[in-house]
């Protein structure tokens, strides 16, 4: 039986990774310099924003109201211009966190990213959020409890 052979690191993979690692920087600046002028970017179902300046406003909106953001690639694959990837995302707002599974279609034309669309499951994003939240809640129950010892 052959040995499986290692996946090229093909020039899309390559931008896809450094977009999702400008957006892990909170570098929104050289995260846009990714995206095409008429980038779609959508979270299905939610309708889809189209062109930079709309996509734009999204991102300077999650980046108002969140921390953080980390991206773990579990897979990823190129066919041509398309990149597929498998990942678990972490949203961050101080010490609030939710964790979940994420698969997204990259689509480049001209090195630029001209399609970022991300499938995930809303029950799963509402789950992380509410444990983010006890989280929260836990830790500052135990900071005051700790206080109130000293």
């Amino acid at each position: 039986m052959p040995e499986p052979v290692a996946a090229e690191r093909t020039r899309e993979i390559a931008t896809v990774e450094e977009f999702l690692g400008a957006l892990e920087d909170f570098d929104l600046e050289r995260a846009l310099s990714y995206l095409a002028e008429d980038v779609v970017y959508q979270n299905v179902p939610l309708p889809p924003a189209r062109g930079i300046g709309a996509v734009t406003k999204q991102l300077r909106l999650m980046a108002r109201y969140g921390t953080g953001f980390e991206a773990h690639t579990h897979r990823i694959a190129a066919s041509g211009d398309t990149v597929l990837t498998e990942r678990t995302d972490v949203l961050i707002a101080g010490r609030w966190r939710a964790r979940f599974w994420v698969c997204g279609t990259f689509e480049l034309r001209d090195g630029k990213i001209v399609l970022w669309r991300d499938y995930f499951d809303w029950a799963t994003v509402l789950a992380s959020s509410a444990r983010g939240w006890v989280g929260v809640l836990a830790s500052a129950v135990r900071r005051r409890v700790a206080s109130s010892r000293s």
